[in-house]
């Protein structure tokens, strides 16, 4: 008589089996390694179900910090997160910050009041400050991308608003783009979160200092005295 096998003693293993392999397969492809920083999308951190946050109370900070909330924009790239130290405010009324990546790549954007021939590169100016002249100078969609020996840029205009994603040249330009195509206002949430505390000092007036004369400039009493 011919032997068969038989499977029914396998059947209650298979479940075991199939969670052990599904598992397996989650270690090798990462899925559930946490995401790096900015690879959270702005629709997931929008679409979030935290309570929005107290408008008034966004205002106050951004006045404390002497930012205007309408000129806070925020991007993403993978790999990067914001340096919240680095949020601060651009000449009278602008914007800038800064974004990191662990092997210490940095990409800096920037909202500011400018003509637009800081956008538009096609008169052969280098950048706003810079001193190198250009080597790069084209349209790439909706942004016009500049770029010298040492440094690259994407800027785009908004308005009288010039908002600019820069980097140095190790920042690969597919990354720099992609973080320029990604950059928009703030909404609410992301006010909360890039804006610095409330009672942080940020943008205050400075600390009255209590060694100062009085009187005078308060520079210090250089006389010579009679023996000198």
């Amino acid at each position: 008589m011919t032997s068969r096998c038989r499977s029914p003693r396998l059947r209650p293993l298979l479940p075991t089996v199939t969670l052990a392999l599904a598992l397996a397969l989650a270690a090798v492809t990462g899925c559930g390694s946490v995401p790096a920083p900015g690879s959270e999308s702005a629709a997931d951190r929008s679409s979030s179900a935290e309570p929005a946050p107290d408008r008034a109370e966004l205002e106050a900070r951004a006045s404390a910090a002497q930012l205007v909330t309408e000129h806070v924009w925020v991007t993403e790239a993978a790999g990067y997160a914001l340096a919240r130290q680095s949020v601060g405010v651009l000449g009278d009324d602008g914007f800038g910050s800064s974004y990191t990546a662990p092997d210490g790549g940095m990409l800096q954007l920037s909202v500011e009041r400018r003509p637009h021939a800081v956008a538009d590169c096609t008169d052969g100016s280098a950048p706003a400050g810079g001193q190198e002249p250009l080597v790069t100078c084209e349209r790439d969609g909706e942004h016009w991308y500049r770029a010298t020996e040492s440094g690259h840029a994407y800027a785009q205009e908004q308005g009288d608003l010039v908002i600019t994603v820069s980097g140095a040249r190790e920042v690969d330009r597919t990354t720099l783009r992609s973080a320029a195509r990604a950059a928009h206002r703030a909404d609410d949430h992301e006010l909360d979160r890039v804006l610095p505390p409330a009672g942080d000092g940020s943008g205050q007036q400075p600390v009255e200092r209590g060694d100062l004369p009085p009187v005078g400039d308060g520079a210090p009493n250089n006389e010579v005295g009679a023996s000198g």
